[in-house]
């Protein structure tokens, strides 16, 4: 999950970027290509949650895809055995998870809104004015309004 918020949060950064530079194609980034995800900060988002839950990430978090939706597949390894248990010699193994999380727009706009001129955003049902010529970065909801995180796997 931690990859994929992080990226998420990466996108609204990039997304106000774009806009502010004058970037025709800003409405691309809400598109969410696979492999288009950054992914600066997403493998130590994950290793910063694995940690907190006192485990280690193994590897780096990988970009993916499930049913069109980009995202992040992570494996962990616990940081403690298993224990005592009535199976023998399983005492000293560690569990091993993986998970997949997705990033999803929330955001609808009209498909022949011109980006140089102001565009309205539906995200879940709420309307977000964004018009290039006036844009205060203040302006844009928090991530989490634009793009939800969601384990797939």
């Amino acid at each position: 999950m931690a990859a994929s918020q992080e990226a998420r949060d990466e996108l609204l950064l990039d997304l106000e970027a774009a806009i502010a530079a004058g970037d025709d194609n800003w409405l691309d980034w809400l598109d969410l290509p696979a492999g288009g995800l950054p992914t600066d900060g997403a493998t130590a988002a994950a290793a910063e949650l694995a940690a907190q839950n006192r485990s280690t990430l193994q590897g780096d978090a990988q970009l993916t895809e499930v049913a069109g939706d980009p995202g992040f597949r992570v494996v962990v390894e616990t940081n403690y055995s298993v224990g005592e248990s009535v199976i023998p010699g399983t005492e000293t193994l560690r569990a091993t998870a993986q998970a997949v999380a997705v990033i999803q727009p929330r955001c609808d706009f009209d498909l022949d809104a011109d980006p140089t001129k102001l565009v309205t955003l539906v995200c879940d049902g709420e309307p977000v004015d964004i018009d290039p010529e006036k844009f205060d970065p203040d302006d844009l909801p928090d991530a989490s309004v634009m793009f939800s995180v969601r384990l797939a796997e």
